[in-house]
């Protein structure tokens, strides 16, 4: 019995001390476990997109490449075997990659295997990243070219993080794709940079530079919208928001205690003044800070809701920022439950005495990859939904806590 005990408590200090490490080399994740790669794709799709995938698979150093062939309505089914069989494993991961290729519009709601992959026990703590392909021809890009160049810029730079390679092989084909604009959508949650070459991405190589950079050298304009309301601690949030633009050069414009409709009108004569702004702009950053209701709507303090894609759509008709980066930080509740996160396994007696680490958000160290803008085409004659980062203080689901910016900061 106590052979057993002194065991347990070893094996369970171990992952805790892997799962404090995992992030501690200079804000990168800790890759030394295994690396698997799972391809599910329909009937329809082409034997040489899976050949590329793999290709890419083993360019990216993913040992173990597994491929299923399924319907898009199995394809849950598929992932949970492929998470079972990771949690059967015995040991810890170092980083999972599934690829799901199906044609363009079935694959609109992946949440649901993002959320299965995530239960997995030996990916606790490990990122996981998605890569939804479009099968369909004539689909922008084509999987091929998309996979062949991404294939090609790791064997080149390999110290690059792998946001950084995703987001310079879009570049190139948007430079490709002549007379039309090409939009992929990328979701993250992750908490590090995420590196999957040998090489250390902080030294300096004699690879090619960086391309794909926004040009920010005019102006730059913020817009911060916050109910303090029943808000404690909205305060400090503002405030350190406030001194996080200014130090990034941010001409700053604060509204407190918007309404809904001040919500609308606040962004709509925020695009008007950038419209007429004498000079370029480079820019704009519109925070948004207030209760949330539990399906991602904002509340003014009037207690009434106003969407945030609107308010999104407002700036994205914005003359003055076409092609130039619009940022949006959303603070506010997403649901009304909160959310437990993975904390490792060990019987709940040890967790006082082993001082076990805070447990992980559910949804962290997730990256999603829609190639095709989430099974829309992406070549388009109007600049659409492009240049836009949309960053949530929570999940769908979780509350959002005040204070976060003031902690983060």
């Amino acid at each position: 019995m106590m052979a057993f005990l002194v065991s347990g408590t070893l094996r369970v200090a171990a992952q805790m001390a892997d799962a404090r490490d995992s992030l501690g080399r200079k804000g990168k994740y800790n890759l030394q476990g295994p690396r698997v790669a799972l391809t599910l794709s329909s009937p329809e799709v082409l034997a040489s997109t899976v050949a590329v995938l793999e290709d890419v698979f083993q360019t990216l150093g993913f040992e173990s490449r597994q491929r299923r062939e399924a319907s898009v309505q199995d394809f849950l089914g598929e992932l949970t075997r492929f998470r079972k069989q990771l949690d059967a494993h015995g040991g810890p991961m170092g980083c999972a990659l599934v690829a799901l290729v199906a044609p363009s519009g079935q694959l609109r709601q992946p949440q649901q295997l993002v959320r299965e992959l995530s239960r997995c026990g030996a990916l606790r703590g490990c990122p996981k990243v998605f890569l939804l392909l479009s099968s369909t021809p004539g689909g922008a890009p084509k999987p091929g070219a998309f996979l062949t160049g991404l294939g090609e810029l790791c064997r080149r730079c390999p110290h690059w993080s792998l946001l950084q390679l995703l987001t310079e092989v879009f570049c190139r084909m948007a430079e490709e794709s002549s007379g039309a604009t090409y939009c992929p959508v990328l979701w993250s949650s992750l908490r590090g940079a995420l590196c999957l070459g040998d090489v250390e991405p902080w030294r300096p190589k004699p690879e090619p530079s960086f391309s794909a950079q926004y040009d920010l050298s005019g102006a730059r304009a913020a817009l911060l919208l916050s109910v303090m309301r029943d808000r404690p601690g909205a305060q400090h949030d503002v405030k350190a928001l406030r001194d996080l633009c200014q130090a990034l050069g941010f001409e700053t414009t604060l509204r407190t205690d918007p309404t809904a409709q001040a919500f609308q009108e606040e962004v709509a004569q925020f695009r008007k003044q950038l419209d007429t702004h004498k000079g370029p702009v480079s820019c704009a950053l519109v925070a948004l800070m207030a209760h949330g209701g539990p399906q991602g709507q904002l509340l003014g303090a009037d207690g009434q809701e106003v969407q945030p894609e609107a308010l999104v759509q407002e700036l994205n008709c914005c003359g003055a920022l076409w092609g130039r980066p619009k940022i949006f930080l959303l603070q506010a509740c997403r649901g009304g439950h909160r959310d437990t996160g993975m904390g490792p396994r060990a019987l709940p007696w040890f967790w006082r005495w082993l001082q076990a680490p805070p447990a992980i958000p559910s949804y962290a160290d997730i990256l999603q990859i829609h190639v095709d803008a989430q099974g829309r085409s992406s070549r388009r004659s109007s600049p659409g939904n492009s240049d836009i980062l949309m960053v949530y203080a929570a999940t769908e689901g979780p509350w959002g806590l005040e204070g976060s910016w003031s902690a983060g900061v």
